[in-house]
């Protein structure tokens, strides 16, 4: 699949959880607007995991300074990664953009 290609599908499968998030009361309603002010478009981005394991996964929220969602492609869910002097590390949150975001 082209990057942009890709970039797309994550961007409507992030539409579709902002929208099903849409109308919630508090603190869902805070959680979502703060995810909304984090999230940019999606952009490649190298990932590490335990096990010194890399692989290419797609960026979709700004870094709040120690965390930011990242999307899996080859595990079709998102992650929270902790930022690190050699990237986006893998913490083990997973699935839900939204959630992965609220959990920190």
């Amino acid at each position: 699949m082209r990057d942009s290609a890709m970039a797309a599908r994550i961007d409507a499968m992030l539409d579709a959880e902002e929208a099903a998030w849409d109308g919630a009361g508090p603190p869902r309603a805070g959680t979502l607007h703060e995810f909304r002010r984090h999230r940019r478009p999606p952009r490649p981005v190298t990932v590490n995991f335990s096990g010194g394991i890399t692989q290419t996964c797609w960026s979709v929220t700004r870094t709040n300074g120690s965390y930011r969602v990242i999307y899996l492609p080859t595990a079709g869910y998102f992650s929270l990664c902790v930022e690190s002097d050699f990237g986006p590390l893998d913490i083990g949150v997973h699935g839900p953009a939204i959630d992965c975001f609220g959990s920190v």
